[in-house]
């Protein structure tokens, strides 16, 4: 029964009050071995793949149809990779395979593990504001960003990032409509369908980022590839569903 819980039974919805986005990319090569057979990873120009840190103030997180007061207040942290998945129909679907995933508190950590397969922990997590330039710090998992808010016309992409323009980059902006978990015992993957509104990803320009994740997944390489921004999002999850995966 415990493991039926974890396959997402009904639907959740939320708001995101904030969601800040760093997107790394990575030889594909260095990515390969971190997703299962079933998924294929989302590559530009068939060389880089892409890792991203998601840190997401949640509202209101409850059941679809709860009223609000029932709802709980989270700081979310999503290490994820960019993905794609053919169902047996034939669709190709982009979505995001999680590597880690991270809250700061006890009751989130608790709820987050019985519900799906993301197998959260609890972590710090510090938030200082100064006029235009935030940072968000964690001493457990060892992480640090500062970044600048500007008007888009004011932002540039990294240096080094892939890509040559913010169009090319919002297609690795995330999250993506689908994320995907993988059972190797049952050989069954589930497909969780997110649905957003007002979704409109702003970039912004990265000050200090220190990410200590990549090293210890012996992630080697990585660029800055973008940054965005989103706030004031209604967010919610479908029901997940199952499907067999043949080999």
């Amino acid at each position: 029964m415990f493991s039926k819980l974890k396959d997402h039974p009904f639907a959740i919805e939320s708001h995101f009050k904030s969601s800040l986005v760093f997107t790394f990319a990575v030889p594909k090569e260095q990515l390969q071995d971190k997703i299962p057979k079933c998924l294929q990873l989302d590559t530009f120009k068939d060389t880089h793949a892409f890792v991203a840190v998601a840190m997401v103030q949640t509202e209101d997180l409850r059941p679809k149809g709860f009223p609000k007061f029932m709802g709980n207040n989270f700081f979310l942290i999503g290490y994820r990779v960019f993905v794609r998945y053919t169902t047996k129909e034939g669709k190709n679907l982009r979505g995001l395979y999680i590597l880690k995933s991270e809250t700061n508190t006890k009751k989130m950590e608790f709820m987050g593990n019985i519900f799906t397969h993301y197998q959260y922990t609890t972590t710090d997590i510090t938030q200082t504001e100064e006029e235009e330039k935030l940072e968000i710090e964690s001493k457990k998992s060892g992480f640090k960003v500062a970044m600048r808010k500007e008007n888009e016309a004011e932002v540039s992409l990294p240096k080094d990032s892939p890509f040559a323009d913010f169009k090319e980059a919002r297609r690795f902006a995330g999250p993506l409509p689908f994320t995907f978990t993988y059972n190797k015992e049952k050989k069954e993957i589930l497909i969780i369908e997110g649905v957003r509104q007002n979704w409109k990803p702003q970039p912004v320009e990265a000050l200090e980022y220190n990410f200590s994740f990549l090293k210890e997944q012996n992630i080697e390489n990585a660029v800055l590839a973008n940054v965005f921004e989103i706030k004031d999002i209604p967010y919610y999850w479908k029901k997940g569903r199952i499907e067999k995966w043949k080999p």
